[in-house]
């Protein structure tokens, strides 16, 4: 199975999915999105940062599941989630974003950034990291 995206908890309380730009399938997104809990079930304040660069335009099935995890986890991110910045340099793929939150609202903070040192900022700026 190709990865529809990788996590790096390297720079925690940072943590960075980088889409691979491998086209999504039922068994690669589903994974995807399985894979947003490792973050949680650390139990400490994070930010993600979804790196976009070589994400490949989800279709609209995938976006609704995308959706469906926002509003299923909706306060599992407000207790853990301090924000979500995407690097997202390519105009079709923020469109597909803004399809994402069109069905269902972005619940914590979140900011698109053109270039992934912003985004990296960003992050670094809201995420609390416990002492």
């Amino acid at each position: 199975m190709d990865l529809y995206a990788t996590f790096n908890f390297e720079a925690f309380p940072v943590v960075v999915v980088a889409f691979t730009g491998h086209k999504a399938t039922e068994e690669n997104f589903q994974k995807y999105l399985d894979d947003l809990y490792e973050a949680y079930d650390k139990a400490l304040p994070f930010a993600y940062l979804f790196d976009a660069e070589r994400a490949a335009m989800p279709g609209l099935r995938y976006q609704k599941m995308q959706a469906d995890w926002l509003k299923a986890n909706d306060g599992l991110m407000k207790k853990y989630c301090q924000g979500t910045a995407y690097h997202i340099p390519n105009a079709i793929i923020r469109t597909a974003l803004k399809g994402i939150f069109a069905l269902q609202q972005q619940p914590v903070p979140y900011k698109v950034a053109g270039d992934f040192e912003s985004a990296m900022e960003w992050c670094r700026g809201i995420a609390r990291p416990q002492p």
